[in-house]
């Protein structure tokens, strides 16, 4: 801005009164202070948004935990399920999971399934990854 009141003093010589120069020098201090007022608001604008995609990452970061944890809950579930769910038959081969032709075979492993769910279920409570 200062090579305004130079092109004026150079330019304008004679031309342009003491009192227009002042007025123009006035100016010329006027335009300078906006010119600081805009670049702070420019940074204050730059900081705050900064500081939303910090919160809205931060969110989604907490809703991505939320939904691992379920999943890595559900997934042994879903292996034992799925593996029992084969229709192996017990009579073609030793082998072949004789529990499923014991009376107590589908509870036990209904059981084993809630204890490997609660198990995982209170892991994940005591490491503060389900909430509160």
């Amino acid at each position: 801005m200062f090579w305004l009141c130079s092109a004026i003093d150079s330019i304008a010589g004679t031309l342009v009164s003491d009192n227009t120069k002042l007025y123009l020098r006035d100016c010329q201090d006027h335009i300078a202070q906006l010119q600081d007022l805009v670049e702070g608001f420019r940074d204050a604008i730059s900081t705050l948004v900064s500081l939303h995609l910090s919160v809205s990452s931060h969110r989604m970061n907490e809703a991505m935990r939320v939904l691992t944890v379920f999943a890595a809950l559900f997934m042994p579930l879903s292996f034992v399920a799925g593996v029992y769910g084969m229709n192996f038959d017990p009579n073609a081969s030793p082998y072949n999971m004789p529990e499923l032709g014991r009376a107590w075979g589908y509870p036990s492993v209904l059981a084993a399934m809630l204890l490997v769910a609660g198990g995982m279920f209170v892991f994940f409570r005591r490491r503060g990854w389900l909430g509160a």
